[in-house]
């Protein structure tokens, strides 16, 4: 099919099923191969190519003042038909096509749509890519054409087999299918699918293949006896086909001849829409069958477009003319005169030319159903755009060397490959269509189911899509309420190679069988493992391992005999510091309480209570404000307690340089704004670590089942361990730093010498803190929890007796020493 234009488009469709190719003995001149069995959708694509060229040149904002023409070529699904087409096309060396009186052959295509075949279009782009002349295929899904150095000008409008497979992982991991037989063409097409389907299946442990089997290229039939009794005798009731509908119905015939029901078929979307295998002799088989398909369209006007068509009318080619009436002979069921011996005899008409395609059901005018036919418009359309990008480029700023633009006149194809790599447009129908690095579209594809009516007719229709999200990888939407199963049961069937191990027992597997295939081996007494037990996470399996029970849970309770000891240690503590800042309020004129800032004496009361109160977060079951809030609120009040130690330290070292001569100026720096001041901001760096800590890796509830196979024990994960080492570090070096200067200043001349109070109270503490590490680390679940209450309360009373038991001690039983000359004894005045 040819048509002139100023520049020329070619296309590789198959317009026919099958071909006949001569014996090459190289003893006489080869003959040219012939091509039969009209394959109507062909056909029809290759009519859509030439509506959507003819779409373009009526557009008068695409291309103006330039006519599109197109060259089109049958690869009768031969590869040696479709390479000399795509030759022919490249060089322009057709001698059927004659252009004008004076100039025989078509011009060299500056593009082409096509081929229909992985492996035609991988040995063509092989050869086109050399000169960089773009190819854009419609139908070649073979993951290997994305390999830009080896096809540097390959672009496509369907996405690759790499997608299409993991959307059939996911459709098998949708309805639980972990063992699968798989059936591929001999050709790229198929051979790369099978490798990437066991590649896919490999990673994700979706599950496992039954067999994996090659189906012969011609109608071998005891290869295809052989695989068929594979099919009849596996254990696998769902079956994936990757081939091409002419070669999928000699399996079809194996399979109505061996009678192979009860299986789930899985289509590529080579035959997925094939309408030869939609027929009452082969629905009782294929009904309910599942497939990937590509992207349906809508292309208006099209259908008038076609309706045009008479046998009359393609006098410009004598190809064109035989094929036009092949394909009315096969829609009215007529023959052209001559008609063969017996046709008239047997009852059969002759055709006229004159009838009506508008009463005839045929695939060729349903345009309610547009896929390939789609991909071949924005295949057309992307070539289009890209010539009108390079014929828009203004001289001086164009992308080529020396900013030059590209000519009409002067025009290299690998100049128009710059502009397809760039190309971007919507179709009417809303679809924006560009190409990624590989020369890929965006993937998507549609999930359809084949229904077989009661009346005998089918219909395919759309149950579902499968398209890629940027953040979550493939994405499976199903509408599970219209699809058909052809089964007794109207469920989609089971297909696992073992079913799950029951209570009880555990998972061996077999060998030299694939990781689905094991068999179930009870459990020994004492060595049943959460695993082994085939329960849930949350359940376990009871004595006699006949059913699941719900597990134990453990944590450290208020109901618990060690919770509650906890508990009412922690609020003795805190009433102990009550009463501690009761009597320090009632007795705070006097000396003893007035010494050394008695309003540290009362924040440093405030935060041992807060101390006490938060060991009580780390009691009771793990929620996320309390994960969250114990640690914050156990590391700021102790960052607080001990800030006020430090400081009491510093004010005790600074009073005892006042006293030598010309020291004085050292208490100008510890006033009681700069003592406030200082507590501050020591506690306000803990705060910070916290926030960090919070927001970056904050802790949460756990459920642990490590340390128990028939226990959930709760906890709280402390999300960043780095966040907890800092939380305990800073405590530790203030701690550390408040016991080094209360040493240096331990032996000062004074009667009650405070400084030897908080030496004794942080060798208490960081004795504490120091055990606790080891012990926190080695103990197991709610333990952990335990000692952790522990070491807070007994760090806390350590503080409060040694820090306040001399001081109620001497207000309580010895007023006496509760004045300012027994306080000041030696001179030293605080």
């Amino acid at each position: 099919m040819h048509k002139t234009g100023d520049v020329v488009l070619g296309g590789l469709f198959q317009v026919h099923f099958f071909s006949s190719v001569p014996d090459l003995s190289f003893t006489l001149q080869p003959q040219q191969p012939t091509c039969h069995g009209v394959y109507v959708l062909g056909f029809k694509l290759a009519q859509t190519m030439a509506f959507a060229i003819d779409e373009i040149n009526r557009n008068s904002n695409l291309l103006p003042n330039v006519t599109l023409g197109y060259t089109l070529y049958d690869n009768c699904l031969e590869l040696g038909i479709g390479f000399r087409g795509a030759l022919s096309l490249a060089s322009g060396q057709e001698d059927q096509i004659v252009v004008h009186d004076t100039c025989v052959g078509n011009p060299p295509v500056i593009g082409v749509v096509g081929d229909s075949s992985s492996t035609n279009s991988i040995a063509i782009s092989n050869i086109l890519g050399l000169y960089r002349v773009p190819m854009v295929s419609y139908f070649a899904t073979c993951s290997c054409l994305s390999d830009r150095q080896k096809y540097p000008s390959f672009f496509r409008t369907i996405p690759s087999d790499a997608f299409q497979v993991r959307a059939m992982i996911q459709i098998l991991k949708h309805f639980g299918w972990t063992w699968a037989g798989l059936l591929v063409s001999d050709d790229d097409y198929g051979l790369h699918a099978a490798r990437s389907f066991q590649s896919e299946l490999s990673v994700s442990g979706e599950g496992c293949l039954a067999y994996t089997e090659v189906l012969p290229w011609d109608k071998d039939t005891d290869e295809l006896r052989r695989i068929v009794d594979l099919m009849k005798t596996s254990t696998a009731r769902v079956v994936i086909v990757f081939e091409h509908p002419s070669r999928m119905i000699h399996l079809m015939d194996e399979v109505v001849r061996q009678n192979v029901t009860g299986l789930q078929w899985i289509a590529s979307e080579a035959w997925t829409e094939s309408a030869v295998l939609q027929t009452p002799h082969f629905m009782p088989y294929l009904g309910g069958t599942l497939g990937i398909t590509i992207r349906r369209g809508e292309i208006p006007g099209l259908r008038e477009f076609l309706l045009q068509i008479r046998p009359d009318q393609h006098h410009n080619s004598s190809y064109g003319n035989s094929l036009v009436n092949q394909f009315w002979e096969l829609t009215f069921q007529c023959r052209f005169a001559p008609a063969p011996a017996g046709w008239l005899e047997g009852g059969g008409a002759l055709c006229t030319g004159q009838e009506d395609l508008v009463n005839v059901d045929t695939e060729y005018l349903d345009i309610s159903n547009l896929r390939p036919e789609y991909n071949v418009y924005k295949a057309v359309y992307a070539l289009a755009y890209s010539l009108d990008d390079m014929l828009r480029c203004k001289p001086g700023r164009g992308p080529f060397s020396g900013n030059r633009c590209a000519s009409l006149q002067s025009l290299e194809p690998w100049q128009l490959v710059y502009y397809m790599e760039r190309v971007n447009f919507t179709t009417p129908f809303g679809d924006q269509v560009s190409f990624d690095e590989n020369g890929d579209v965006v993937p998507i594809y549609d999930v359809i189911n084949w229904l077989w009516l009661p009346d005998g007719s089918t219909k395919v229709q759309n149950v579902g899509d499968v398209k890629r999200s940027a953040l979550k990888g493939e994405e499976l939407t199903l509408d599970e309420g219209k699809i058909f199963w052809n089964f007794e049961s109207k469920q989609p069937p089971r297909s696992v190679c073992s079913e799950s191990c029951p209570p009880g027992t555990h998972m061996v597997r077999r060998k030299a069988e694939p990781e689905c295939c094991f068999d179930c081996i009870p459990c020994s007494e004492g060595k049943i493992t959460n695993k082994s037990s085939g329960c849930p996470e949350d359940f376990w399996s009871n004595p006699k391992r006949d059913h699941c029970v719900p597990k134990k849970t453990e944590f450290l309770s208020y109901h618990d005999p060690l919770g509650i000891c906890l508990t009412a240690t922690s609020l003795l503590g805190t009433f102990i510091c009550v009463v501690v800042l009761g009597i320090f309020i009632y007795h705070c004129t006097t000396p003893i309480v007035r010494a050394n800032n008695s309003e540290l004496s009362f924040q440093l009361l405030l935060s041992l209570m807060l101390c006490f109160l938060c060991s009580l977060l780390f009691i009771g079951r793990p929620r996320m404000w309390t994960c969250q809030l114990r640690h914050a609120a156990f590391g700021i009040s102790f960052v607080l307690c001990v800030s006020c130690i430090l400081v009491k330290t510093m004010v005790v070292l600074a009073v005892f340089k006042a006293s030598k001569p010309g020291g004085g100026a050292s208490l100008k720096w510890f006033g009681a704004m700069q003592q406030r001041g200082t507590v501050l901001f020591l506690t306000s760096i803990q705060a910070a670590i916290c926030t960090t800590w919070l927001v970056s890796s904050s802790p949460t509830p756990h459920k642990n089942t490590q340390y128990h196979n028939d226990k959930i024990v709760y906890e709280c994960a402390v999300g960043s361990t780095v966040g907890f080492a800092v939380l305990l570090g800073y405590i530790g070096v203030l701690a550390v730093l408040s016991f080094l200067i209360a040493f240096l200043v331990r032996n000062l001349p004074d009667s009650f010498n405070e400084a030897k109070l908080i030496t004794f109270s942080m060798l208490i503490f960081c004795a504490v803190w120091v055990a606790f590490v080891p012990a926190y680390i080695s103990s197991p679940g709610n333990l952990a929890d335990a000692v952790e209450v522990f070491a807070i309360l007994a760090s806390s009373f350590g503080l409060l007796i040694t820090l306040f038991g001399p001081k109620c001690y001497i207000i309580l039983l010895r007023p006496e020493m509760n004045t300012k000359k027994a306080v000041m004894g030696r001179g030293i005045v605080s």
